[in-house]
């Protein structure tokens, strides 16, 4: 059995293949770049911002707290 593609069909399956692979690399480019920098406009990039407590001492275990003022 023979089967015979003609240039339409070859177009297409080619078309299908192009939107295909730039739908992952869309997808790539939007799950590994940085956005949460620069969508602040932040100078400092920051993916979560630590606040300890009011009045933490550390717990007596010899702890110390950093805090900006």
């Amino acid at each position: 059995m023979t089967v015979r593609v003609g240039q339409g069909s070859t177009r297409e399956i080619l078309v299908v293949l192009a939107v295909a692979v730039s739908g992952l690399l869309l997808a790539t480019l939007v799950a590994f770049t940085p956005w949460y920098g620069s969508a602040a406009g932040a100078p400092e990039v920051e993916v979560v911002e630590m606040h300890s407590p009011a009045g933490t001492t550390g717990g007596g275990i010899g702890l110390t707290v950093a805090g900006d003022g």
